[in-house]
C-alpha cells in the first residue's frame, strides 16, 4: 500500500551514479513503520503518568520527522530546511522530559550537565538520526541494522528496569524486521528520508530512556557501543568530505557499503558483513551489562575482567578485518593485478601510490572477483 501511494505521489528513487540502486524503487516505506509503531505503541505502552507523558512525547516527534521526512522524499528539501525539522521533532520528546540531566563514566564522578542538558540531548538526537539516515544507501542495511541495535537497547533496558523504554525499543525492532522483509535486497521499497529519520530518532530517545538517564556505569557506553557501526561510518564520510572541501550534506560514494561494493561485494554480501559487525558490536555492549567483570564498589574481578577483555578483542579483530583486510589488502592485490596486466615493468612504490590514492579519495571503479583470479 506505501509502495502504491509513493508511485502516486511521486515519491521514487531513481538510479543516480553516487547509488547502487540499478532500478526506480518507491520511497515512504518510513510511513508503515510509523503506523506500525503507533500501533503497537497504543497497546503495549504505559502512557500514563510521567513515563507516559515522555512517550506521548517521543511518539508525537517520531509523528513530526515522518512528515519532515516525507516531503523530503518527495520534494527533496534544502537540507537547511531538513535540519530544522530535525532540530523540531528532537526538541518535542526532550521538552516532554526525555532528556540526560548528568552523565556516569566509568572511574568518574557524574557529570551534572544542568540546563545544558536539554540542548545537548536535542543535538544528540539530531546526530542520531543523521547516522541513520547517512546509512541508509544499500536494500536492507539501515533497516537491520537499526533492528540489531534496538534489540541490544531493548535487552539493556529491561535489566535495567527501564521496562517501557525496552517494551519501545522491542517495537522499533519488530517495526525494522517487518519493513526488512519488504527491503532486503531486491528491495521493493525504500524506507526512505521518513524512516531513517524516524529510526533514528526512535534510537536516540530509546538510548535516553532506556540507558543514558539512569544510575548505570556504563550508561553511555551502551548506545556509542551498539551503534558503533553507523557511527564510525558517519564520521568516517564526514572527515573525507571535511579533508576534501566538500559540503557534509552532499552525498557521495564514501560509504563503506560504497567501498565493500567497489572491491566486488554484492549488495546481500555487503549487507551480511556489515550485520555480522553490528551483531559484534552489539553483543559486545550487552556483555559489558551481564559479565561481572566489577562489584559494586569498581573493584575489578581478574578472571571477568579478562573475558571482557577478550570479547573486546574479537570485537577490534572483526572490525580490523572488515575495515583493513578486505577493502585495503584485497584492494591493493587487485589493483596491482590490473596495473601489472596493464604495465608488467611497474614498481611496488608505484602500486603503493596508486592504492593510497584509491583509498585517500574513493574514486575508483568496481572490481569483479574472477578478473584476479588465477
Amino acid at each position: 500500500m506505501t509502495a502504491r501511494f509513493a508511485r502516486r505521489v511521486g515519491a521514487v528513487d531513481r538510479p543516480r551514479a553516487r547509488g547502487l540502486a540499478d532500478r526506480e524503487t518507491p520511497l515512504l516505506g518510513g510511513l508503515a513503520m510509523m503506523a506500525a509503531v503507533l500501533v503497537a505503541s497504543l497497546a503495549f505502552l504505559n502512557l500514563a503518568g510521567d513515563v507516559g507523558e515522555r512517550m506521548q512525547g517521543i511518539l508525537l516527534g517520531a509523528l513530526v520527522i515522518t512528515f519532515v521526512g516525507a516531503l523530503d522524499d518527495r520534494f527533496d528539501l534544502h537540507p537547511v530546511v531538513k535540519f530544522a525539522g530535525q532540530v523540531v521533532a528532537a526538541t518535542i520528546p526532550v521538552m516532554a522530559g526525555v532528556k540526560v540531566g548528568n552523565l556516569t563514566l566509568p572511574f568518574l564522578e557524574p557529570i551534572d550537565l544542568g540546563d545544558a542538558g536539554g540542548p545537548i540531548t536535542v543535538l544528540g538526537l539530531v546526530f542520531v538520526m543523521n547516522v541513520v539516515n547517512f546509512s541508509d544507501g544499500i536494500d536492507g542495511l539501515a533497516a537491520g541494522v537499526c533492528a540489531i541495535a534496538a534489540i541490544a537497547f531493548a535487552i539493556i533496558a529491561f535489566d535495567l528496569h527501564r521496562g517501557t523504554a525496552a517494551t519501545l525499543a522491542a517495537i522499533t525492532a519488530g517495526a525494522a524486521l517487518g519493513f526488512l522483509i519488504h527491503n532486503f535486497h531486491p528491495a521493493s521499497v525504500f524506507m526512505g528520508d521518513c524512516g531513517s529519520n524516524l529510526l533514528g530518532l526512535l534510537l536516540g530517545c530509546i538510548a535516553v530512556e532506556g540507558a543514558v538517564k539512569t544510575q548505570a556505569v556504563l550508561a553511555l557506553v551502551f548506545p556509542l557501543v551498539v551503534l558503533a557501526v553507523p557511527f564510525l561510518d558517519t564520521t568516517f564520510v564526514v572527515l573525507k568530505r571535511l579533508k576534501y572541501g566538500r559540503p557534509v550534506y552532499v552525498a557521495d560514494q564514501n560509504h563503506f557499503h560504497h567501498r565493500f561494493a567497489r572491491i566486488g561485494f554484492s549488495q546481500r554480501r555487503t549487507v551480511l558483513y556489515l550485520y555480522a559487525w553490528t551483531l559484534c558490536v552489539a553483543a559486545f555492549a550487552i556483555a559489558l551489562r551481564f559479565v561481572p567483570y566489577s562489584d559494586d564498589g569498581g573493584d575489578l574481578n581478574t578472571g571477568w575482567t579478562l573475558v571482557i577483555a577478550a570479547l573486546g578483542f574479537v570485537v577490534l579483530a572483526a572490525s580490523f578485518y572488515l575495515v583493513w583486510v578486505l577493502e585495503i589488502l584485497k584492494l591493493r592485490r587487485m589493483r596491482e593485478h590490473g596495473l601489472r596486466r596493464r604495465d608488467p615493468q611497474v614498481t611496488d612504490a608505484e602500486i603503493d601510490r596508486d592504492v593510497v590514492e584509491a583509498i585517500e579519495t574513493g574514486e575508483f571503479d568496481a572490481i569483479r572477483l574472477e578478473d584476479v583470479e588465477t
